[in-house]
């Protein structure tokens, strides 16, 4: 393992403004709301599909009034097709105007820091401004994917810290003299740079944001146990930084809004079947809601599904609206980032819809 120093607190970014990072709520919101999305790819249904569906979803989200809107690295997994966020986000910077993109994240083991430099360069130079940086140390995919990932690659996870420090020295261009990468430069970097996020699902990156005055992610969607836990410690360790004079936490949720309960958990269902899936080490398209409801589950099965069913937030528009507001007063939570996983785009579509008319978004009702 490399004995390269740990990052410091990060210098002041040029051009950065406090609101890069911190959101603002609009409607009756009492936080700002954001999307995350996997562009989902259900059964039945082309990548192509799916990536069109996103395109549009994310034109629908800025004119509802979400504050951004992120999409995740995952490899190997055929219900998601965001396998390259800096791509799909460069496609997605071209058909909005003012919504705020960004990856939830890159999973950064994965590359070199300075590809990463590049691309999200690269993304700052066509869509400044707009363009946020959020990293996160697991390999997003299984461990032989992740190792035709990192051919080449010395390190993992374990090393995240020293290659975060890297990212950080390309991206502002301010590697100390006599440091090999020194005359270095990565191409283009413009007069600002994409805020960096911290991602996490344990209290491993919420110290590391802490230490290092950074907003912090916390996936919630997939770790609900942890996540309380893991803000406690963001928040009593955070050092101020010039990114942030206090700490800044958005946390990931499943919400899914349909006019009724019944429908809305019908369709959560669909999500459910497919992690279960996952899990079992058979990951396919997220299956439709008739294949989940028809499923013939095991005792286990049920328990998994019931487990994982009871961390989204799911109901009528107002049910959903209160569900979230009930977990951001118990997690202190800065900002929402909602994610709907389900089959079917114009059900998603119609979700997000519900979520911002219950909050009254700029476009919604």
């Amino acid at each position: 393992m490399s004995t390269a120093p740990e990052p410091t607190a990060p210098e002041t970014v040029p051009g950065s403004a406090p609101d890069a990072v911190r959101g603002r709520a609009a409607g009756r919101a009492p936080a700002p709301l954001s999307i995350l999305d996997l562009a989902t790819v259900g059964a039945g249904h082309t990548a192509g599909e799916a990536l069109a569906a996103t395109t549009e979803l994310a034109r629908a989200a800025e004119g509802w009034g979400y504050h951004r809107f992120w999409v995740a690295e995952h490899h190997g997994m055929p219900g998601v097709a965001s396998s390259v966020p800096a791509v799909l986000l460069a496609h997605l910077g071209a058909h909005t105007t003012t919504l705020r993109l960004g990856s939830g994240g890159v999973m950064l083991p994965n590359h070199a820091p300075l590809a990463i430099a590049e691309q999200f360069g690269l993304l700052e130079a066509l869509h400044p401004g707009r363009i946020d940086l959020g990293l996160g140390r697991a390999p997003g995919t299984d461990q032989g994917t992740a190792r035709a990932l990192r051919r080449g690659l010395a390190d993992g996870a374990e090393d995240f810290p020293r290659q975060l420090a890297e990212l950080r020295h390309f991206l502002d261009g301010d590697f100390p003299p006599g440091h090999p990468y020194a005359r270095l430069e990565a191409v283009p970097r413009s007069a600002s740079r994409p805020p960096l996020w911290l991602l996490g699902s344990s209290g491993f990156s919420a110290q590391l944001a802490a230490r290092l005055g950074y907003p912090f992610a916390f996936a919630h969607h997939f770790s609900a146990a942890n996540t309380v836990p893991a803000l406690d410690l963001y928040r009593e360790g955070f050092t101020p930084s010039e990114v942030l004079e206090k700490p800044y936490a958005l946390i990931g949720v499943s919400a899914v809004a349909a006019e009724s309960r019944e429908r809305a958990l019908w369709l959560a269902r669909s999500a459910a079947l497919g992690m279960l899936r996952l899990r079992q080490g058979r990951p396919g398209p997220i299956p439709t809601p008739e294949e989940a409801a028809s499923h013939a589950y095991t005792p286990a099965e049920e328990d998994f599904l019931d487990s994982w069913l009871a961390n989204v937030v799911l109901g009528t528009p107002a049910e959903v609206a209160e569900g979230l507001e009930a977990l951001r007063r118990r997690t202190g939570a800065d900002e929402l980032m909602v994610t709907s996983h389900i089959h079917g785009h114009e059900n998603r579509l119609a979700s997000y819809g519900l979520i911002a008319e219950a909050y009254g978004l700029t476009a919604a009702g």
